[in-house]
């Protein structure tokens, strides 16, 4: 998420780690494969990637403490409300 350290990846990976211990398939953002610096993450293709998990694949979604701050993460949160994906508050 933009304004974060590291764009919040830490706590992505955090939760995605807890969600595992309980066999849920997590589609993590964070690791979305990328060599390059994050500031050049290729944001289509990973959105494009994670929307069609959201749509197709996802029946619940975890949102972190200040997503209301991220564009991104408003998108996905619309996304979810409209294709019926049970939304999780942490």
């Amino acid at each position: 998420m933009t304004g974060y350290p590291d764009f919040n990846y830490p706590a992505f990976n955090a939760e995605a780690a807890l969600l595992r211990l309980s066999s849920n398939v997590v589609y993590n953002p964070a690791e979305y494969p990328h060599d390059g610096p994050l500031e050049e993450f290729p944001i289509r293709e990973a959105f494009d990637e994670y929307c069609n998990f959201i749509c197709r694949i996802a029946t619940h979604m975890v949102m972190l403490k200040g997503w209301e701050k991220s564009v991104g993460a408003r998108a996905e949160h619309a996304l979810a409300l409209a294709v019926g994906v049970e939304i999780i508050y942490s």
